[in-house]
């Protein structure tokens, strides 16, 4: 059974964190669920590969769009979770969904990797608590 952080559980673990480094000021569904729909962790992959992303209880909308409980996917490819305070990079390791997409087709070189979607606001801030999803891992092969 594939195990996800809710919002409420994330705002939890990172209750210990200085303010600075806790998330944006966007508010967030507290029971907003963000996941990973496939590949599924441990996935053995050939590439170029499908990602689909699923979120509850929020909406997806594109970058700029101030609609409460809505924002856009980040993926995050190989890396950690960015400072949730300050607008999530833009580069190889996180891509940005601005349109409002909720599936991608990657290309990876062979080997491990790791995936997690972070969701952003607006202005591609992670909300409050912040909306991430479980990291999972997958090989290509």
């Amino acid at each position: 059974m594939l195990r996800f952080l809710s919002a409420a559980s994330l705002a939890m673990a990172l209750a210990a964190l200085p303010a600075a480094g806790r998330a944006g000021s966007t508010p967030a569904s507290k029971d907003a669920y963000l996941y990973i729909g496939w590949p599924i962790d441990g996935e053995v992959v050939k590439s170029p590969f499908k990602v689909w992303f699923g979120l509850r209880n929020m909406g997806v909308a594109p970058a700029g769009v101030d609609k409460p409980n809505t924002g856009h996917h980040h993926l995050l490819i190989d890396t950690d979770l960015p400072p949730l305070d300050e607008e999530i990079p833009n580069n190889r390791n996180h891509l940005h969904f601005g349109n409002g997409q909720t599936e991608t087709v990657l290309e990876l070189p062979p080997g491990r990797h790791t995936l997690q979607l972070l969701l952003g606001d607006k202005d591609h801030v992670p909300f409050d608590p912040p909306v991430v999803s479980r990291r999972i891992t997958i090989t290509v092969r």
